[in-house]
């Protein structure tokens, strides 16, 4: 009589390996019991065999976000005060217009509002292209967002985005840089009616961007948002600012240019609603 030990294991993709203990474990760490089975040599005996079912779906994540899109989800403070600790211009009618180091941290003043929504990662761009589109007016950049499900962002959404629940300043942090937008030309940049063209393309300042991971939130073109609850001629603001030395902060905005004004400096970010 010759003791053998057979075993046949139907496992797909599943590697075994043996123990002297008389078990098999498999790379699940589930052991399989089996038995020494003694064979006559003049009777063939077929091998017992032990099927094992190993049935794992890969579930791919569901993007939260339309594509282009990043998720900004959080508690925002409407109502915020900065401090500015410096400034960067002489006195005149501009000294207090771009604040050089900010003290930090800010101070909320209220009580903070949960805000979760979908938001443009980079600038809307011309097609084809890596450059930011222009000469968009409040109306046209709401029609863009409209035609891929998105709308413009309200400015508390616009804000939210740029400045994070640690209600910075800038994008980027609580003093200013002129190199890490494209911010602050001071030279060629034409006249009113005829400025001089100046977008950079959407990746030409990496560190440009805000603790949410949105790039170009200061600087480049200015960006149509609406304000909550504001009548029309009133609701139609631009945020970040366009390259001319600007405030370019979070919170300020420019206004009283209408639904309808398109200059070589406005462009357009959309906002959503997540997906689920």
């Amino acid at each position: 009589m010759l003791l053998r030990r057979v075993l046949f294991a139907a496992i797909s993709g599943l590697v075994v390996s043996c123990h002297a203990t008389g078990e098999i474990a498999s790379s699940a760490g589930v052991p399989i019991a089996f038995e020494n089975a003694q064979l006559d040599a003049s009777v063939a005996q077929p091998p017992a065999v032990i099927a094992v079912a190993v049935t794992e779906e890969a579930k791919e994540p569901q993007p939260v976000c339309p594509s282009g899109m990043l998720l900004v989800d959080g508690d925002y403070c409407p109502d915020v005060e900065q401090t500015c600790l410096e400034w960067m211009d002489p006195p005149g009618p501009y000294q207090h217009f771009r604040c050089k180091r900010y003290q930090q941290p800010a101070t909320c003043k209220g009580a903070r509002k949960h805000e979760r929504f979908c938001i443009d990662e980079r600038e809307r761009t011309e097609d084809n292209s890596d450059v930011p589109r222009n000469h968009m007016s409040w109306t046209s950049a709401q029609s863009l967002c409209r035609s891929d499900g998105a709308r413009l962002c309200m400015t508390r959404e616009w804000q939210f985005a740029c400045e994070g629940e640690e209600m910075r300043p800038y994008p980027y942090g609580w003093e200013r840089d002129s190199s890490t937008c494209n911010a602050d030309i001071s030279k060629g940049l034409g006249r009113v009616g005829s400025l001089v063209d100046h977008r950079a393309p959407a990746s030409a300042h990496p560190n440009c961007v805000s603790a949410f991971g949105v790039h170009d939130m200061a600087g480049n073109v200015d960006e149509w948002a609406t304000i909550d609850g504001a009548p029309k001629g009133v609701r139609e603001v631009m945020k970040g600012s366009w390259w001319m030395p600007g405030r370019n902060s979070c919170r300020s905005a420019q206004g009283g240019h209408g639904a309808m004004y398109g200059g070589t400096e406005s462009g357009a970010r959309c906002c959503a609603d997540p997906l689920h």
